[in-house]
């Protein structure tokens, strides 16, 4: 049996065989961010968006309840995903994806909410309906959307969202 150089040169440099938590990414960089991240050493602009994206959901959350939603978790994992907000909106089950700028200079936060990212949503909303025996219920997949402008928070809730 031939050795395929190529083939082993891929398992041990990036390949999505032997790195597949960390595909398309430089594998070095990404343990140091894990080792940095486990002794509490953050960088500054990730300590940053993660405060932000803190802050977005605490406020999302605050505006589903004063719209009638009862948050019922938040930040749940499964499957690959989180799931910011699982909320019942009367007799719906809703996972609310947020997504926080500071500007639209990126580009409006709902777009940012692309069809993997959408796909590990609804996989990760499958198994907390399973695991809580709530198939049969009405779900909806809603998107928040906060942006600073001029100073001042825009918030929407994008029900339905896909």
């Amino acid at each position: 049996m031939a050795v395929n150089p190529q083939r082993i040169a891929g398992l041990l440099f990036g390949s999505q065989h032997a790195h597949s938590g960390v595909r398309g990414r430089n594998p070095f960089r990404w343990l140091i961010g894990r080792l940095r991240a486990a002794a509490g050493l953050e960088t500054p602009r990730r300590a940053r968006r993660l405060a932000l994206g803190a802050m977005g959901e605490r406020m999302a959350v605050r505006r589903l309840r004063r719209e009638g939603y009862r948050i019922v978790a938040r930040n749940y994992r499964a499957a690959g995903a989180e799931i910011d907000a699982i909320a019942i909106d009367r007799d719906t089950l809703v996972f609310v994806e947020v997504k926080t700028r500071l500007s639209l200079a990126a580009g409006r936060p709902e777009d940012s909410v692309h069809e993997l990212k959408q796909n590990r949503i609804r996989r990760a909303a499958a198994v907390y309906a399973r695991t809580r025996a709530m198939e049969d219920w009405p779900m909806r997949f809603d998107v928040v959307a906060i942006s600073g402008r001029d100073g001042r928070w825009q918030l929407e809730i994008i029900k339905d969202a896909f």
